[in-house]
């Protein structure tokens, strides 16, 4: 019995129209739209919800609005969601559905499992040729105008009580740690082997409640780069990136999100098995960001934002100097 994954988030904010075009340069599916609710799919089927901040049964958010209001985690199938109902009954704010089942965790956030609606993909990704693998063979690596999200791969979440927000992930959905920041941060992830992490909590040296992040997994680092240049092109306000994060090894570039937080675009991150051994790491600038560009890379220059667009002429016309 394990969660496998997220397989929803619901955001509560004031301006659907702005989510709206966000998310759809963000590349997600409109599935569904009504005066209150917007209900987004990336390819795999997993749902992001832009919910209006009166509609009537919206869970309470961690902060004000715009921000993230509940967090569905999917499960294998119904034994599964089963053994999840006895476990988080005695739980505060537990909801049982029938197909939905959920509680909330110690910050106050909506905690919610189903059984899994995603869809199994079979994705053409980039192969990578380094100096002792050669995995791409008379073919280029794909270029990308926008990106198309696989799913929601993880949340990154402000608590002011990181022991017990750890202990409840860890104790009630089964969740392994991955590092961390001691007293400061738990990189969780769902299942002894898996990616790097599916949940960050983060105690803030000033203890808050809030999101700081939702990120979306794409194929590769190409798509990373043509999703936030397409993003930049319309318009939208990068927060930091491309860059890598040290710790998960995952390439990334975050904007900053109508409907709260901050989104993320990323890929490459570590794969774990039952073996690793979690590392304590303390938090820094170098820590988070082996390297970033600040300020995003304008999509029509493909150059740094506020660089010299290029000229036309080969570099190798420049004169000596």
């Amino acid at each position: 019995m394990s969660v496998l994954g997220i397989d929803e988030v619901t955001f509560g904010a004031a301006d659907l129209a702005t989510c709206r075009n966000f998310f759809q340069d963000w590349g997600l599916a409109l599935r569904s739209e009504a005066a209150d609710e917007l209900v987004f799919e990336s390819l795999n089927g997993c749902r992001v919800v832009v919910a209006h901040s009166g509609k009537p049964g919206l869970p309470a958010g961690l902060e004000p609005d715009p921000t993230l209001r509940e967090v569905v985690w999917g499960v294998a199938d119904e034994a599964a969601l089963a053994g999840y109902r006895q476990r988080l009954a005695s739980q505060p704010g537990f909801v049982d559905s029938g197909s939905r089942i959920g509680c909330t965790d110690p910050s106050g956030l909506a905690v919610r499992l189903q059984v899994t609606r995603k869809r199994p993909l079979d994705l053409d990704c980039a192969a990578t040729n380094t100096w002792s693998a050669r995995q791409r063979l008379d073919k280029p690596s794909p270029q990308y105008e926008r990106a198309t999200p696989i799913e929601v791969g993880h949340v990154v979440l402000f608590v002011t009580d990181l022991q017990a927000a750890t202990e409840f992930y860890e104790r009630q959905l089964g969740f392994v740690m991955s590092d961390r920041y001691p007293e400061r941060g738990s990189f969780l992830r769902c299942t002894p082997e898996g990616g790097h992490h599916d949940l960050f909590l983060l105690q803030p040296p000033q203890p808050r409640k809030g999101l700081n992040h939702v990120a979306f997994a794409v194929r590769d680092v190409h798509e990373v780069f043509g999703g936030g240049m397409h993003m930049s092109r319309c318009g939208w306000d990068t927060e930091l990136g491309p860059g890598r994060h040290p710790i998960s090894s995952a390439i990334f570039w975050y904007f900053t999100s109508p409907a709260g937080g901050l989104v993320e675009y990323y890929t490459d991150e570590d794969e774990l098995t039952a073996a690793w051994q979690p590392r304590d790491f303390t938090p820094g600038p170098t820590v988070f960001a082996e390297w970033a560009i600040k300020g995003g890379i304008d999509g029509n220059t493909r150059r740094q934002v506020n660089a010299e667009a290029p000229s036309g002429r080969f570099m190798t016309d420049r004169p000596k100097s």
